[in-house]
């Protein structure tokens, strides 16, 4: 047994990390911000500290913790967050890594994710030796969680014990928040859904990234870093599967991206200026130009990385979101 500390408990990779320490007999210590509420941690037995990542007191939190996992980060694809996103992933992570030397933590195990890696030419899956140039990466979000991991390299080059999980898109429940992929399958289960843009992703059962977790505090090398991965799928194909699962039709109609592009500029840059609230982000139209595939070899064979069914996180996705009444449930 382990005393085990978690940031970003309450998001949808540290829920479900956090049930998988528990389940394997870990005392597990988590920092929420207050006052926010925690429904993703309600009825755990998790002991519960409060503040940032910037808080003076993270030191004095982190005493006697065997391992921290940095799992928190700010996500938005919303360009008037980017101050917000260089605060909280970069000055975040590199305060919580002087603390947890501060507090002699042993090991680290750090959530960066495959947009700090960046992309290969259209169609390729790349590894953890790729690393696009920092200004192809599009947005903020993307650069800012590049600058992070930077800084997780920077503790290991200077001797402290980190490890580096990079994950890709994850399916599952507990997606609370919820992640730009879980909104498509809300979409999808809604009906709102009636055409799609040619574009692809990795995706993993989010349960599988919780073991990736695991495994890394338990196996992998300091200053390396591993992608937590499992299946390349275009959208259609994506689309294709949720429709085997729930029995809906996937949409029929591919649009060009040039059509959201045009509308989220509109959204976004032009109307957001005169106080309208975007509803298309300009940096996520970008960003399905590109074709996210990636290659998780390393972390299946020096990690044992599972490969559990992906149909199966689906099915577990659809189930939870109607479960929470997110989405229509015609047996329930």
């Amino acid at each position: 047994m382990a005393q085990v500390f978690v940031t970003g408990a309450s998001g949808f990779v540290g829920a479900n990390l956090v049930r998988l320490l528990l389940a394997q007999g870990h005392q597990v210590r988590v920092l929420v911000r207050p006052p926010r509420a925690r429904p993703p941690l309600q009825g755990l037995p998790v002991e519960v500290v409060s503040g940032d990542l910037l808080s003076p007191a993270l030191p004095a939190y982190l005493a006697g913790c065997d391992v921290l996992f940095h799992v928190a980060a700010h996500y938005s694809l919303w360009q008037r967050d980017k101050d917000r996103l260089y605060r909280a992933n970069v000055l975040g992570t590199r305060h919580i890594l002087q603390a947890a030397r501060a507090a002699g933590v042993p090991r680290t195990v750090y959530t960066s994710s495959v947009a700090a890696i960046g992309v290969g030419k259209a169609g390729e899956a790349v590894d953890e030796t790729h690393q696009s140039p920092v200004q192809s990466l599009v947005g903020h979000y993307k650069q800012s969680k590049y600058w992070a991991e930077q800084e997780a390299h920077q503790a290991a080059r200077q001797g402290q014990d980190v490890v580096i999980v990079n994950p890709t898109t994850p399916i599952g429940a507990w997606d609370s928040k919820p992640t730009p992929t879980g909104e498509i399958i809300l979409r999808f289960l809604r009906g709102q859904m009636p055409a799609y843009v040619n574009t692809g992703l990795n995706f993993i059962p989010v349960q599988d990234v919780a073991w990736g977790h695991l495994l890394a505090w338990q196996k992998g090398q300091s200053g390396q870093r591993y992608i937590l991965g499992h299946t390349n799928l275009t959208l259609r194909e994506f689309l294709e599967k949720l429709a085997a699962v729930t029995g809906l039709a996937a949409p029929r109609w591919q649009i060009p991206v040039q059509l959201p592009l045009a509308v989220a500029w509109l959204d976004e840059v032009l109307l957001g200026r005169l106080g309208k609230k975007p509803g298309l982000a300009l940096d996520g139209v970008r960003m399905a130009q590109q074709t996210m595939y990636y290659d998780a070899r390393r972390a299946i064979r020096e990690l044992g990385l599972p490969q559990t069914d992906l149909e199966g996180a689906i099915q577990a996705a659809v189930e939870w979101f109607r479960q929470q009444g997110m989405a229509p449930c015609p047996n329930c």
